[in-house]
């Protein structure tokens, strides 16, 4: 029995996010399908964790087990043939045995793009977040700021999530501009609750818009308080950048 590991790469705006479901496909459960044709066994697909409807990634990481005489990069090779050509399995490799995509990663990083001009994109419409009003980019920044170190992220998740805790810890963020109108902010935590990075981005927005400061900001993650202006960014300008592990 072999532990592989896939790096993946996919466009969620046709998926019902990651966990495979009985209705509607999902990330998950069309790489098992396709898994299941190549080994012609029944494959559970462990991931590093779920992304939402229409959320992106470009590099989620899982792993699966199974006898085979395959090499990974065949299975990579026969992966790439079969997947609909809004997923590629990027890297594919051997692993240790007790190597668990979820329980063993330390970190992720998310970015999610807001296009900030008086004009939408078309080619663009479902990968990042159309904002017409001028963004004040500074306020913004120093409200991200506010998110580093240990918090309890209660104001900026969903309310029901079956969880014990909601403190996070936030190793880095970074929120920048390029010359094509776009605005990209970055995080990295130990890990996240379910819409927090939506909620955070949209709540940032606000202050971008000068309807809150990020004095208020600031006070909505420490009071846990979910204001009429924590608000969640759509989905679609979302993207899992990266899993760290070891």
């Amino acid at each position: 029995m072999r532990n592989i590991k896939l790096t993946i790469e996919y466009e969620g705006t046709g998926y019902l996010g990651w966990q495979r479901q009985k209705r509607g496909p999902t990330i998950q459960g069309t790489i098992e399908t396709a898994l299941e044709k190549i080994t012609k066994h029944r494959i559970t697909l462990i991931g590093s964790g779920r992304t939402d409807t229409g959320v992106h990634a470009l590099a989620q990481v899982a792993n699966f087990k199974a006898t085979t005489r395959l090499t990974s990069a065949q299975f990579q090779l026969a992966l790439n043939s079969i997947l609909p050509k809004d997923i590629v399995v990027i890297n594919a490799e051997d692993v240790d045995q007790d190597f668990h995509s979820q329980f063993d990663s330390r970190s992720k990083i998310y970015i999610y793009q807001i296009l900030n001009s008086p004009q939408p994109s078309a080619l663009g419409r479902l990968r990042c977040w159309h904002v017409i009003q001028p963004l004040k980019t500074q306020e913004m920044e120093d409200a991200a700021i506010s998110l580093m170190g240990e918090h309890d992220f209660k104001a900026f998740a969903l309310s029901k999530q079956g969880i014990n805790s909601t403190i996070r810890t936030v190793l880095d963020v970074r929120l920048e501009p390029n010359e094509y109108d776009l605005l990209e902010f970055e995080i990295e935590a130990t890990g996240f609750l379910k819409r927090m990075v939506r909620m955070i981005v949209g709540t940032l927005v606000q202050v971008g818009k000068e309807k809150i400061t990020p004095l208020n900001f600031r006070t909505i993650l420490e009071s846990g308080e979910r204001t009429k202006y924590v608000r969640a960014a759509p989905p679609w300008g979302l993207y899992l950048k990266e899993v760290k592990y070891g």
